[in-house]
């Protein structure tokens, strides 16, 4: 048949296989899976969250058009000693966590693997601190444990 690159036939078979095997690494998706690239190179090695200790508080100033000083931290995690910077949501989230806190980070739920909105290479957010969910201690319900 003119125009078509696929063989057509009863003994076609195996050359349709291979050519189908060869043709998807050009997907992103199947070749990071097949490549493991999730488990190699992320931080919290394909786990939903991760415990880790607070090394400093950073501002990271926003991408255009937007401009503000998002307050961050940089987390040292516990199990594998990766340092990575974490978001703080919340108004005043900054004043209730202190350098050597312990600090639950998760995703922060942008583009997969990417950072989020107009914050550049910021990819966690902090969830908890000490144990106390940042989110009842900014509402006033808890209090945060002094370790």
């Amino acid at each position: 048949m003119p125009g078509s690159k696929s063989p057509k036939g009863m003994l076609a078979a195996r050359k349709l296989v291979l050519k189908r095997k060869k043709l998807r690494w050009s997907d992103a998706n199947y070749k990071a899976r097949m490549l493991n690239l999730k488990k190699r190179f992320d931080p919290l090695e394909g786990a939903p969250m991760a415990r880790g200790i607070v090394l400093e508080k950073v501002g990271v100033e926003s991408r255009q058009p937007n401009s503000a000083v998002r307050k961050c931290v940089r987390v040292q995690l516990i199990k594998n000693g990766k340092v990575v910077t974490a978001f703080l949501p919340g108004d005043g989230a900054l004043l209730f966590v202190n350098e050597h806190d312990e600090v639950v980070i998760e995703r922060i739920g942008g583009p997969e693997g990417k950072a989020y909105g107009d914050l550049p290479g910021v990819r966690f957010k902090v969830t908890k601190v000490n144990g106390v969910s940042l989110k009842e201690i900014l509402r006033g319900k808890k209090q945060k444990p002094v370790r």
